[in-house]
């Protein structure tokens, strides 16, 4: 059987004591869970004292947790059992290790695929390497903040009106994309702003046209809706105009470096069949408040994805 590792780390702003307690009692595991946050309402029951934990939903699949070895302060150590969507078994270990005033957690997981799946290995190292850096990214919030920060609303099926938009169309390396979207929206909003005065109409919002997580390239446009397309716009702009549809709304409630939540929950949803895609319509995130003006807590943004 294929064997497969993930190792991702982060470092938190605190001592190993006050970290320790949070990993080893697995009924603190739904405030930061990058699993949980895409279906709540899964049946989760964890022993008494917190070392055994089971799950099982619609989305999240079916499976147990139970904690097999402790060092105080230091380290933990899983076994980790999938029932459903296919059995397989893991152990997943988190390492504390005391980094100046803080601790760099590792979070580390060794496991094998089904035969059968021979040739999702690398991909599937990725996938959890990605939800691993979304839990421990929680995981920190929780433990400098008191709260995982991050929420997720499920808003079904939505209409989506015609739309006339201006458009930056850009690629970057996908640990490059908050930089590169940050500068195309600046210069976005400034054009706005100076030619365009009461004909911006809408949130501004921005369309993956590739996201292509194995070779980290992405393809976006950053994006504003118009009243009417300007007849003279910058050399590196272009105009389009997204058409009448249905879409599958995720929205999410936090810090914009949590939104990777909302991704990944609509991709699981997916999966789960709540709905099924226009694959012709590339997804899109629409930003429904202004990062320069609204507290990170309070900041909302909406995953969109097209549906037949």
């Amino acid at each position: 059987m294929p064997k497969m590792k993930v190792i991702k780390s982060i470092y938190i702003d605190a001592a190993p004591e006050k970290i320790y307690p949070i990993i080893n009692n697995l009924s603190n595991w739904e405030q930061w869970s990058p699993w949980v946050i895409a279906e709540p309402t899964a049946q989760l029951n964890v022993a008494k004292y917190g070392k055994y934990h089971e799950w099982d939903g619609e989305i999240i699949g079916a499976g147990n947790l139970k904690i097999q070895e402790e060092i105080e302060n230091e380290s933990v150590s899983m076994a980790l059992t999938f029932l459903k969507p296919w059995k397989s078994k893991a152990i997943t270990r988190f390492t504390l290790e005391k980094k100046g005033k803080g601790t760099e957690v590792i979070w580390t997981m060794d496991s094998s695929l089904p035969f059968f799946l021979f040739w999702m290995k690398k991909q599937m190292e990725v996938f959890v390497g990605m939800d691993y850096d979304r839990g421990l990214t929680m995981l920190k919030d929780l433990v400098e903040t008191g709260s995982s920060n991050s929420t997720l609303t499920f808003k079904g099926v939505k209409s989506f009106y015609t739309t006339k938009y201006i458009g930056i169309k850009s690629q970057c390396s996908s640990s490059n994309l908050g930089q590169s979207m940050e500068k195309d929206f600046t210069q976005l909003m400034e054009f706005i702003r100076e030619k365009t005065g009461e004909n911006a109409h809408g949130n501004p919002f921005s369309i993956y046209h590739e996201f292509d997580v194995m070779k980290g390239k992405v393809i976006y446009s950053a994006c504003h809706p118009l009243k009417e397309i300007p007849s003279k716009i910058p050399e590196n702009f272009y105009t389009g105009e997204l058409p009448k549809m249905r879409v599958y709304t995720v929205s999410h409630t936090g810090p914009y470096r949590h939104i990777g939540n909302a991704w990944s929950a609509a991709m699981m949803h997916q999966r789960a069949k709540k709905f099924r895609p226009a694959k012709k319509i590339p997804p899109m995130e629409v930003m429904l408040n202004s990062p320069k003006d609204t507290p990170e807590k309070e900041l909302i943004a909406e995953v969109l994805f097209a549906v037949k």
